[in-house]
């Protein structure tokens, strides 16, 4: 499929964004969170090169697998998903009603990365949700919100409970639905999933053998803290440039 490059029609600063985020679907598809064509990864493009006043955002073009999405053939939206600049890729408004409520209740937030998989769909099926159980636990449970199963989430009418259940964490199980993560960059919505995913493929593991050890409150307590104070997450930036080789050894078609 010949997709006509945007390198030379956005500015730097965007395409930057771009490479980034098709990496990021690339990867989600890689380590096997993808759910065919749906959910969706959405990127909020800097202030600096949008219309004052206006929100622009990088979304998937439904209907694409996550391994065949690349820099160009992202589609850029408003907050009502329409398209920015034209792209011969259908968009999917409904799919966006998730992230244009997070991304609304949160601008600092530079990305949203929504899963299906069968671990985290699993866990947010069980009543304790996320259990204390593991390192990775910890991590997620300083920054946890809970929302409960409303349907296919596709009305407004939802949004003002999604986001009020949300509130300022960066971690927000979506009941009998998935995962969700919010960070302030690319790297930080991923690194972040990927330990929320962990903790869930570890749980439903623990729970097949026997009684089940829990994590000492103070010290879940103190990991919080420390995420707050000292590093404001858990530091994306750190590991991106090794994801990204990994992206590219996969297969560096993502970049065009």
């Amino acid at each position: 499929m010949h997709i006509p490059s945007l390198k030379e029609v956005v500015s730097a600063e965007e395409w930057a964004l771009r490479v980034d985020l098709a990496a990021c679907y690339r990867l989600v598809a890689a380590y096997g969170w993808s759910d065919l064509v749906f959910t969706h990864i959405s990127a909020k493009l800097p202030e600096s090169i949008t219309p004052a006043g206006a929100h622009h955002f990088l979304i998937n073009p439904y209907g694409l697998m996550f391994d065949e999405i690349t820099a160009s053939s992202l589609v850029k939206v408003d907050m009502q998903c329409n398209k920015v600049i034209e792209s011969p890729f259908p968009v999917n408004p409904a799919g966006f009603v998730i992230h244009s409520a997070v991304h609304a209740a949160r601008p600092e937030a530079g990305c949203v990365l929504h899963t299906h998989t069968r671990a985290g769909v699993g866990v947010s099926a069980q009543q304790g949700g996320v259990l204390p159980i593991s390192q990775q636990s910890t991590f997620v449970l300083g920054s946890l919100a809970y929302h409960g199963y409303e349907g296919v989430a596709f009305r407004d009418e939802e949004t003002p409970r999604l986001q009020a259940d949300l509130g300022q964490a960066n971690f927000l199980m979506l009941r009998n639905h998935g995962l969700l993560t919010v960070g302030k960059t690319i790297a930080d919505a991923f690194l972040s999933m990927y330990t929320f995913e962990s903790a869930c493929q570890i749980q439903i593991a623990a729970q097949a053998g026997g009684a089940l050890t829990e994590v000492n409150p103070l010290i879940i307590k103190g990991v919080a803290e420390a995420m707050r104070v000292q590093t404001g997450g858990l530091g994306g930036a750190f590991v991106w440039p090794a994801l990204l080789r990994k992206a590219e050894r996969l297969d560096p078609s993502y970049k065009t």
